[in-house]
């Protein structure tokens, strides 16, 4: 409870009594959040400590979350699509969009660390690398990107190792979408419905008309119509922050080796050129003819 005798100092807005104050014995927001061990769980390594590398742990700390709750979202788009509450599933898409492009703000931030900044406590991070990030690589292998080799990167973290292993043997997004798709009647190739969900997803020719039916007929529903546009955002979502991260690299350390061993700028760049869902963007030729 509030003080009763408690004065508002002069240009202070009043402290309303209904205000709880006292949290000795009910949940508060910092114990909601666990914010003790959230903001204790910044621990610099350069010696003598870099002002610069909190900003550095941060950006990438805040990156994590927002992982985990991507793919949380896309873990429950897929189950909707199962379900075939569409509407449901765009949700989630929805939700998605928006933390990709909080992502890839964030790299405006991380930009204000200059060369020579990041060079004086870069050694100190010895081989830690983005490319080690188990969230990551969970958010690829769920829309399609799936690649058994990675998992050896998770080899000495068992729960990372697990989940990926996990992922890499279930449907993708794209894989539940079809399936959605066929159940409502669409001409799916039974190939395509039975394929090794292991494997990267690869174009399919077959597809193609499909998704020009569904876009050029007014029977289509709208909730599939939607869900195709979702898919070809949430790619182009994805490719803005893999170009956005790529080019901050490139004006952070220029073309030096990435402290994980891969080639830096050259191994980000062939990033570029992969794909999610590459007959929704084929399609694209084929609608009009």
């Amino acid at each position: 409870m509030a003080c009763p005798h408690a004065q508002t100092p002069e240009g202070a807005r009043e402290i309303e009594d209904s205000v709880r104050t006292d949290f000795r014995n009910t949940m508060s927001y910092g114990s909601y959040l666990d914010l003790e061990r959230i903001l204790s769980a910044q621990h610099p390594v350069s010696v003598p400590e870099h002002h610069d590398e909190m900003l550095f742990i941060i950006q990438h700390q805040t990156s994590e979350l927002w992982l985990k709750l991507m793919l949380h979202e896309l873990v429950e788009s897929r189950r909707l699509m199962d379900n075939d509450e569409m509407g449901k599933a765009l949700k989630c898409l929805a939700r998605v969009k928006h933390i990709q492009k909080t992502l890839t703000e964030q790299w405006s931030v991380l930009a204000t660390l200059t060369p020579r900044e990041y060079a004086q406590f870069r050694d100190s991070l010895g081989s830690s690398s983005g490319f080690q990030s188990f969230q990551y690589r969970a958010v690829e292998f769920i829309l399609g990107n799936k690649h058994e080799g990675m998992l050896k990167v998770f080899e000495s973290d068992p729960a990372a190792h697990e989940l990926l292993s996990k992922l890499l043997r279930e449907p993708t997004v794209y894989d539940a979408f079809l399936h959605a798709l066929s159940r409502a009647g669409y001409a799916i190739p039974e190939a395509i419905l039975n394929r090794d969900v292991t494997k990267p997803w690869v174009f399919h020719e077959a597809l193609v008309p499909v998704f020009k039916d569904i876009y050029e007929s007014d029977d289509t529903a709208w909730s599939l119509y939607q869900a195709c546009e979702d898919l070809v955002d949430l790619e182009d979502n994805f490719q803005a922050w893999r170009f956005r991260h790529m080019r901050v690299v490139q004006r952070t350390i220029g073309f030096k080796k990435g402290t994980g061993g891969s080639s830096g700028v050259d191994f980000l760049k062939r990033a570029l050129d992969l794909t999610f869902f590459p007959e929704l963007f084929a399609v694209r030729t084929e609608i009009g003819k």
